[in-house]
C-alpha cells in the first residue's frame, strides 16, 4: 500500500505523507523519513495509534492523514509526564479516557506487613503455575461477567482484554488463585517481566469479597517473588478503581508514573 498525501512545506521542503502499509505511514522531507505513525488493534477490536515525528508540524501532519484514512473510534496511549507529546495529540482533538497509575511494589514482608498474613478459613492458596486449567477458565468467565455488568471488561489491562476468540486467558502458567470446597474463588495474574515482575490483574469473585481473599494472593505472590531474591514488583492500576489502590497503597506501593488513555470519537 503506498498511498500519498502532499502536505504544507516545513522550511524550503514539502512534506510527504505516505501510507507505506496497512498500519504504517511515513512522512517524508527531502528524501528523510522525518516522522512514523503507527496504528494496532488491541485483542478487543479498538485502534491504538502512536506517532514518532520531529517536529510538531510533522507530527499533526501525520496525524491529519491518519486520522482521515482510519474509521473512528481511535486510541493512544502516552506517558502523562511527557506534556509535549500529550499536547499534540490534544491538538488533533484527543481527550482523556482513563489514567492508569504505575506501582512500584515491595516484596519483603518487612516492608508490606504481609508476612504473618494467611488465607480465611477454608481458603488455601495453588501457586503460580500450578492452577488446573479448566477450573481456572471457568473462573476466569465469571469475574469477566461481573465486570462487564458494571464497570466493563474494556477497564482492565491490556493483556487481559478479549482476544478474537472470546477468551481472556491466554496463558494459564502466570496465575496463582485462591481455592474454597473444591471451586476457585480469586486469581492474580503474574508477568515473569527480567527483574521487574508485573502484577497484571487480582481478581475475587463478588460474592468473596471483603473476606481478605485479594490481600492473600497480593502476600503469596510478593513473598515467592522476595523469597526468589527479586525486591520490586510492578502494577498498573486504574485510577478508577479505588480498592485496588487502596490494596497496593497499604502494603508499601508508591506511585512511579501515571499513563494515560486518549480517545477520539
Amino acid at each position: 500500500m503506498n498511498s500519498v498525501h502532499s502536505t504544507s512545506g516545513m522550511g524550503e521542503h514539502a512534506v510527504e505523507i505516505t501510507r507505506v502499509a496497512d498500519t504504517q505511514w511515513h512522512a517524508v522531507e527531502d528524501d528523510r523519513v522525518v516522522g512514523r505513525g503507527y496504528a494496532s488493534r488491541r485483542p478487543d477490536g479498538r485502534n491504538f495509534l502512536s506517532i514518532d515525528a520531529w517536529h510538531d508540524a510533522v507530527f499533526d501532519q501525520l496525524a491529519d492523514v491518519m486520522l482521515r484514512d482510519l474509521p473512528k473510534p481511535l486510541y493512544a496511549v502516552i506517558d502523562e509526564a511527557d506534556r509535549d507529546l500529550t499536547s499534540n495529540w490534544e491538538r488533533a482533538g484527543f481527550t482523556t479516557r482513563r489514567r492508569e497509575w504505575e506501582y512500584l511494589v515491595p516484596t519483603d514482608p518487612r516492608v508490606t506487613g504481609l508476612g504473618s498474613v494467611l488465607p480465611p478459613s477454608g481458603v488455601s492458596i495453588v501457586a503460580v503455575g500450578e492452577a488446573a486449567e479448566g477450573p481456572l477458565r471457568k473462573l476466569d468467565r465469571e469475574i469477566r461477567d461481573e465486570v462487564e455488568a458494571t464497570v466493563g471488561w474494556q477497564e482492565m489491562p491490556a493483556e487481559v482484554l478479549t482476544r478474537p476468540n472470546g477468551d481472556t486467558l491466554l496463558d494459564p502458567s502466570k496465575y496463582a488463585v485462591a481455592a474454597q470446597s473444591g471451586k476457585y474463588v480469586g486469581l492474580v495474574r503474574v508477568a515473569p517481566v527480567i527483574r521487574q515482575p508485573r502484577i497484571g490483574l487480582i481478581a475475587v469473585r463478588s460474592d468473596q469479597h471483603r473476606r481478605g481473599i485479594a490481600r492473600a494472593l497480593l502476600a503469596h505472590v510478593l513473598g515467592s517473588l522476595h523469597r526468589c531474591g527479586i525486591e520490586t514488583a510492578s502494577a498498573e492500576v486504574n485510577e478508577s478503581n479505588g480498592a485496588a489502590m487502596a490494596l497496593f497503597e497499604g502494603v508499601g506501593a508508591r506511585r512511579a508514573s501515571s499513563n494515560l488513555e486518549l480517545v477520539l470519537r
